[in-house]
């Protein structure tokens, strides 16, 4: 049985996160993409637009000196133009490690991803995690 066309958009996309290749997740995003990272901390909030999407991302790298990692549990889609994904983060920062469950909820037209809705297992732990932002 084939993979759901959005379902792969998805796997490609982590596939990409993963492998640190920008041009593909930028590929896969529309210009006005937009992705809400929960909690009160550095890297809440809500980044519009692909640069600041993919700018988030590579401060999840910089923060942790390259050590955040993703591991892909599942990725489901409904058919509507919406696709869950359920994984787990690895990072390290300073001193501090941490392992949590979390996932996606993407809205997809045409192909493309044009929303991204991130939830963790435990908002406070990631919040002391990432650390409040330092101006």
């Amino acid at each position: 049985m084939a993979e759901h066309p959005d379902a792969a958009v998805v796997r490609k996309g982590y596939e990409a996160f993963s492998t640190g290749d920008m041009e593909t997740l930028r590929s896969l995003m529309t210009a006005d993409c937009t992705h809400h990272s929960p909690g009160d901390s550095r890297m809440s909030g809500h980044f519009k637009g692909a640069d600041n999407v993919l700018g988030h991302y590579g401060q999840l790298m910089e923060l942790t000196g390259g050590t955040f990692r993703i591991e892909t549990k599942g990725i489901y889609p409904d058919g509507r133009g919406h696709v869950m994904s359920v994984h787990k983060w690895h990072a390290d920062r300073g001193d501090r490690g941490i392992e949590m469950e979390g996932g996606l909820f993407f809205t997809i037209v045409g192909g493309k991803v044009t929303d991204i809705d991130e939830c963790v297992a435990d908002i406070d732990e990631a919040d002391a995690f990432w650390e409040q932002q330092t101006d």
